[in-house]
């Protein structure tokens, strides 16, 4: 077996835990909006271009998803001070506890499926962990 097959193998039991821990949570929220809010927390307040671009989604996509973000009160429209035709979208006290709230609940539905595992094995899951959150890390835009 090639790493490749296992690249692809690893891709679709995310895909199949993504799709599990909607049905289990019943969340009805698109993922895009609870990483919207990561992006937001993880490095701070963005340029709607620039949070399409870390997000890797079209900027008229990130157009409708933040203005619903907004709308829900999760998070802020500012003005750029740099730029007065572009505004500054900032993660809300509200966003950050409805993601923080998220996470709590997607680890608790998630954590029985891995209870059986070993050291050994949580210790080679933590290790592939970092290392797909190091490959999938996101390009900070220029400025």
């Amino acid at each position: 077996m090639h790493y490749s097959d296992d690249l692809i193998r690893l891709l679709m039991g995310a895909h199949a835990l993504t799709r599990i821990a909607s049905l289990e949570t019943r969340s009805e929220a698109p993922s895009a909006q609870w990483r919207t809010l990561a992006l937001l927390r993880d490095h701070g307040p963005q340029r709607l271009g620039d949070l399409a671009t870390l997000s890797r989604v079209t900027q008229p996509g990130m157009t409708r998803l933040t203005a619903q973000m907004v709308d829900a009160g999760l998070i802020s429209r500012s003005a750029d001070p740099t730029d007065s035709r572009a505004s500054i979208l900032s993660l809300t006290a509200a966003g950050a506890v409805a993601l923080e709230e998220w996470l709590t609940l997607l680890a608790d539905t998630l954590a029985p499926r891995f209870a059986h595992l070993d050291d050994d094995d949580l210790a080679a899951l933590r290790r592939a962990a970092d290392i797909l959150a190091a490959v999938a890390a996101p390009v900070e835009p220029a400025r």
